[in-house]
């Protein structure tokens, strides 16, 4: 396991010093390019002796924007009595994710009801995929988690819109993405939910009181991300 962790931080370090692909720079100044391999290793060992402890209802997985609400002001207001936990690394992709609830075990032995789930827009950044690419990665870690934790449900988030403008080819790409990942949802056990209009401007444009880089959320964004979400999450927690 240690072997495989080493060359998955190996290469997510290539990856972020990258940059750029050859036909989509990455902006640099957005992405989580500072980010070590030492920092990426100790959230996950935190994450790990987190899942040791047990008694989370409420797992948040994804990247930076997830790993955002820290404790922060509305996460304490509206999840710290819900047995919440943030599992969100910066500058994570699918394919970071897929490992980290596979190989790198930091799912095992929990029991959580709900798991909010939110990846994707860094492998737009950081790999140049395809929209179909990350559709799929995202519908993989779905499918695991189902498999792994069949007892909880899946409330899948639609990837947030980037960049100012309605227009820019990152959000073409999340739309795409985003229409296909909404097929996911059963009604049952996996709800699909799309919050960007409510963090937009009527004509499609971001607002720096939301997102202040065009990507990441200020607290006002995480505001209204949990009272457009919490109805449903509540839904789905039986309360």
């Amino acid at each position: 396991m240690k072997k495989i962790a080493m060359l998955l931080l190996l290469t997510m370090t290539l990856w972020l010093n990258a940059g750029e692909s050859p036909s989509e720079p990455a902006p640099r100044n957005r992405e989580y390019n500072w980010m070590s391999i030492a920092s990426w290793k100790q959230r996950h060992e935190n994450f790990l002796k987190r899942a040791k402890e047990g008694n989370i209802d409420i797992l948040f997985l994804g990247d930076s924007i997830t790993e955002g609400w820290g404790g922060n002001a509305v996460w304490q207001k509206h999840y710290a009595l819900l047995k919440a936990a943030n599992f969100g690394i910066g500058g994570d992709t699918t394919q970071n994710v897929l490992w980290r609830i596979t190989t790198g075990g930091e799912i095992e032995g929990l029991s959580p009801k709900v798991i909010v789930l939110m990846i994707g827009t860094n492998n737009f950044g950081l790999h140049g995929d395809k929209p179909d690419d990350v559709a799929g990665g995202v519908e993989t870690i779905v499918k695991t988690l189902r498999t792994k934790l069949p007892a909880a449900k899946i409330l899948l988030l639609g990837l947030f819109p980037r960049d100012q403008k309605p227009e820019s080819h990152f959000r073409t790409k999340i739309k795409a993405v985003n229409e296909r990942i909404a097929k996911l949802d059963d009604k049952q056990t996996i709800r699909y939910m799309d919050i960007g209009a409510d963090l937009s401007n009527p004509d499609g444009t971001l607002s720096k009181d939301v997102m202040p880089d065009y990507l990441h959320l200020s607290q006002k964004g995480y505001e209204i991300w949990a009272e457009k979400m919490n109805p449903l999450l509540m839904q789905m927690l039986g309360k």
